[in-house]
């Protein structure tokens, strides 16, 4: 409902680093953490977010580089993350870092707070949702309480994976509904706009941009519907098990049809959604924030291929049975 707004910036902006910086908090971290964070964070007197993301590691989260070196009761962190949301904002960071050796076996999570000597932050001027407050943080020798530690070292791979489907579910609302208002904005535009002495409705091409909008909304939105359905229903063992590669897909076919209808929107308007302001404002604005929607939480290659790829081991120890 919230995307009906037409401005990803403004959602990313409220929700985007709570959404995935406290759940790992939430259901891993220890009693004295959650008493620490949770309340503050969810009355909106405090700000956290999620950092994994790095200059050198995007998807690939098994290899990324920051360091946690214990040192008696304390944590030595240095490295750095990029393209981090809400970073600039954020009192807590909840921060992937490794403990161990190489690979995900490495992985821990780690929070960390702003206010420890150390952390650096810089905005980050983007192409799209500008409310966001994407960042770039360092960590130089930060020293960090062992007692911040989030679960258990070594477990932070599958604590990143374990919300890994829901964040994309929501990405997948997100980036329909913003679909759909490119859409709506186009249809109305036609309504009204002549060219040549009738409408922009009238014309069979306009109808043809039209009906092809709206056909790969519902369509992806029908399978949001399933894929919800099984997400209220299902276990959290059998979601990561049965519904990981299908949100995957269901995320990438998400981003491409905002981007397809982005772009038809702006056909439709034409030099009216190339200015920032005026009738074509949402669409300027949208169009730049399609790669906000086909890149984080999965690029759309890296997700179409780990679908395949989970699909194939299933199949391999199902005829093994």
């Amino acid at each position: 409902e919230l995307a009906r707004c037409g401005s990803g910036g403004i959602m990313w902006a409220l929700f985007a680093g709570i959404s995935i910086g406290l759940p790992p908090i939430l259901h891993f971290g220890s009693e004295e953490l959650k008493r620490k964070v949770g309340p503050p964070c969810l009355r909106g007197d405090k700000f956290i977010c999620l950092a994994i993301t790095e200059p050198w590691a995007g998807s690939d989260v098994a290899n990324i580089r920051t360091t946690a070196k214990r040192e008696g009761d304390f944590y030595i962190v240095n490295g750095a993350k990029k393209w981090i949301t809400n970073g600039i904002w954020s009192d807590y960071f909840t921060v992937a870092v490794r403990t161990g050796g190489k690979g995900a076996k490495g992985i821990s999570l780690l929070l960390v707070e702003k206010t420890m000597p150390g952390v650096k932050c810089r905005h980050m001027k983007c192409m799209g949702v500008w409310p966001s407050g994407t960042t770039y943080i360092t960590f130089e020798d930060v020293k960090v309480p062992a007692c911040n530690i989030i679960g258990k070292e070594g477990e932070g791979f599958r604590q990143i994976m374990y919300n890994f489907n829901h964040e994309r579910w929501s990405l997948v609302c997100q980036s329909n509904r913003l679909a759909r208002v490119c859409f709506e904005e186009a249809f109305k535009y036609a309504m009204k706009r002549k060219t040549f002495g009738k409408r922009l409705i009238d014309h069979q091409m306009i109808r043809f941009k039209l009906a092809e909008m709206v056909r790969q909304i519902d369509a992806t939105h029908s399978w949001t519907e399933n894929v919800t359905y099984q997400l209220q229903t299902m276990k959290k063992k059998e979601q990561n098990l049965k519904l990981g590669g299908t949100i995957a897909l269901l995320k990438a076919q998400s981003s491409k049809v905002f981007e397809y209808c982005a772009r038809e929107a702006a056909q439709i308007f034409g030099g009216a959604s190339y200015v920032r302001g005026g009738v074509g404002e949402k669409i300027e604005r949208m169009y730049r924030e399609v790669r906000a929607y086909a890149i984080p939480g999965g690029s759309e290659e890296i997700l179409e291929d780990f679908a395949v790829r989970q699909a194939a081991r299933v199949a391999k120890k199902q005829a093994k049975l």
